[in-house]
């Protein structure tokens, strides 16, 4: 049976006066989502704990059966999605320019990567004339991403990812000094690394606060980009891939270069996915390469407009956007009415808040899921209220996985052992026995 995995990045929100003390979910016209939600169980789903607010990169590693131990950082997914060039032992970091003026002594945070409204030869220039750099030992390379404001920061030497942010994120927030986490596994190592990066921030300040660039801007009343913000630091950690852990094929259909990182470190084939203008058309096509696709057992089928339009802060948008993409879900259900081979779910990552200071929210998501396998309940309507009252009740993390196992009818018997290790799915990869006699062991 083939299982296919849709989910609507940052689809999870709050209540708004603006659309009734509505969620943009509830407040969408979602047919489509809400007779796929008809056709099954539903419930709730949290990559971790409630309240807790996860990027992405984490959440998906975690709804992918993962440990938190094993995420290996925005930083490093972000690098290898923009083919840049590591070794396995540097530690990488997101870095954008900032804008920053010094209160009391100290640079507080006036605008972030959108101190830059698009991409222009400033912003290259300016990139230019703080890479490389070497403190302590430790050299620091910047490859700066094509069309925006945001590069990834390489840094090698005997370092740590252990360390601190100096991304505040929220205008007004003192810029944060790099320190080394406590309890870390590496304290010397992080401690080195910290004093390191500090050292090439303030070069950084330095350098920006009066090249040309910024001068010009300060005559222009423009913000001035005058300081470098870092934060998720991460390195590469070797662990066993998707197929070894769930006896699955999978496939990854998306947009982002952090998808694209994250299906090479799990093993799973990357389908790049170009967002237009059209979100649904666009989300239309990724389902269908899933639905036709006879390769593959798992398609993760992703798109990532709900969050970009809460980020926007507008509920309206985010609705709309959320309208847009339920038409692309057509032919999804279609193909789960007419067909018994698809165990399909549908369910975000997170919560993103339309209007508010956090980046993300600790709220669970609704989630449905559809087969020949599912139970029916009395929902009728995908939302984060309606979904509550599914019989699937609360699913965190790794649960997911186990559940789509369970439903495509591939799941193990519980302490039944084949091979040499336990698996979740049954499989048929151990000897079998024969009448002969064990061959000698050294």
């Amino acid at each position: 049976m083939k299982i296919i995995l849709v989910l609507l990045d940052g689809l999870g929100d709050r209540s708004y006066k603006i659309l009734g003390y509505r969620t943009p979910l509830q407040a969408a016209f979602t047919p489509n989502l809400d007779s796929l939600a008809s056709q099954g169980s539903n419930g709730l789903f949290h990559a971790s704990l409630p309240g807790q607010c996860l990027p992405s990169e984490t959440a998906h590693y975690l709804l992918f059966g993962y440990d938190p131990k094993e995420i290996p950082g925005r930083g490093l997914l972000e690098a290898v999605g923009a083919g840049v060039d590591f070794g396995d032992h540097d530690v990488l970091s997101m870095a954008h320019l900032s804008a920053v003026a010094w209160e009391n002594g100290f640079p507080v945070l006036c605008h972030g990567p959108e101190v830059f409204h698009r991409d222009s030869q400033e912003v290259e220039a300016l990139f230019h004339v703080i890479t490389p750099y070497e403190a302590r030992g430790v050299q620091f390379r910047l490859h700066k991403k094509p069309f925006i404001n945001d590069a990834i920061l390489v840094i090698n030497g005997a370092v740590s990812p252990f360390v601190s942010d100096s991304d505040p994120i929220i205008p007004g927030r003192m810029m944060a000094r790099v320190v080394p986490l406590s309890n870390n596994d590496d304290p010397d190592k992080a401690h080195h690394t910290a004093q390191a990066m500090n050292e090439y921030l303030a070069h950084c300040h330095n350098v920006l606060e009066n090249h040309e660039v910024n001068r010009r801007r300060r005559e222009w009343n423009l913000p001035v980009a005058n300081f470098l913000a870092t934060q998720r630091c991460g390195r590469r950690i070797l662990f066993k891939p998707f197929k070894h852990r769930w006896g699955l094929s999978g496939m990854l259909i998306a947009s982002g270069s952090v998808y694209r990182g994250l299906a090479h470190e799990l093993g799973l084939t990357f389908v790049l996915a170009n967002d237009g203008k059209d979100p649904g058309e666009d989300f239309r096509e990724r389902i269908r390469i899933a639905l036709n696709d006879g390769n593959h057992d798992f398609f993760h089928v992703h798109t990532k407009m709900p969050d970009e339009a809460a980020h926007a802060g507008d509920p309206e948008r985010k609705k709309a956007v959320i309208t847009s993409l339920d038409c692309g879900l057509d032919e999804m259900v279609e193909a789960v009415k007419n067909r018994d081979d698809l165990l399909v779910a549908v369910t975000a990552d997170h919560s993103t808040p339309s209007m508010s200071k956090l980046i993300h929210s600790g709220e669970p998501v609704p989630i449905t899921l559809m087969g020949a396998n599912v139970r029916r309940d009395d929902v009728h309507s995908f939302d984060e209220v309606h979904a509550a009252t599914g019989c699937l009740g609360f699913i965190r993390g790794r649960e997911l996985m186990l559940m789509l196992l369970n439903y495509a009818n591939r799941s193990s018997f519980f302490s039944h052992r084949l091979g040499n290790r336990e698996r979740p799915w049954a499989t048929d990869d151990y000897e079998p026995f024969t009448l002969e006699p064990d061959f000698p062991r050294n």
